[in-house]
């Protein structure tokens, strides 16, 4: 049994009430951007990502493209990818142009490259069924210079860019932290692995 805790856009609170394997009832909570119990993935199992996360590399694979965006949990501006949930109706294309408009001001043409790295990873499965597909774009952009993040809607704030070079990266990752001392996502850390362990090339 499926009892909503909560009723929100973007995030809500389920109770589960479960039967264990012992034969003893039990409750389990779990966090989802469902907004109603029908489109819990534990009752669809559609393998159907929630959202995008954008790689952005430039032409010569050799940088990186990061945000810096506030995260209220944390109370923290951390490194991320552009990224954001694909609304009704969107492919992954469509969501990661989106996205990466609003994030960035750049404008990802029809001709660009785009492809999915991943089209499902789940976040934090033990909580939540939130899952996203991991894109990748190749960008031209030299410098952060011309971006911009006049684009954030509702409660989003960010806080400038980093265009990252291999080197930068593997010192990010060695260190496990920013030059701010903040931490950041597991998507961010993996994007950095796939990044500087040549997979793009």
């Amino acid at each position: 049994k499926i009892n909503a805790q909560t009723k929100n856009r973007f995030l809500n609170m389920y109770e589960l009430e479960v039967i264990k394997k012992t034969g003893k009832e039990g409750r389990y909570y779990v966090s989802s951007r469902a907004e109603n119990e029908k489109d819990l993935k534990l009752v669809t199992h559609e393998n159907k990502a929630d959202g995008v996360i954008i790689f952005g590399v430039t032409p010569d694979l050799q940088k990186v493209l990061l945000v810096r965006q506030y995260r209220y949990p944390i109370d923290a501006y951390v490194y991320e990818l552009p990224a954001g949930l694909i609304d009704a109706g969107e492919t992954y294309r469509v969501a990661a142009v989106r996205e990466v408009h609003e994030e960035t001001g750049l404008i990802v043409k029809e001709t660009d490259d785009i492809f999915v790295v991943n089209p499902l990873l789940f976040s934090s499965p033990g909580m939540t069924d939130e899952s996203n597909a991991l894109a990748c774009a190749v960008i031209s952009v030299e410098d952060t210079s011309a971006l911009s993040q006049t684009g954030a809607v509702g409660s989003e704030l960010f806080a400038g860019f980093k265009l990252l070079s291999k080197e930068e990266a593997r010192e990010i990752l060695r260190q496990g932290c920013d030059e701010h001392g903040n931490y950041f996502s597991v998507y961010t850390w993996c994007a950095l692995m796939y990044f500087v362990s040549g997979m793009w090339e």
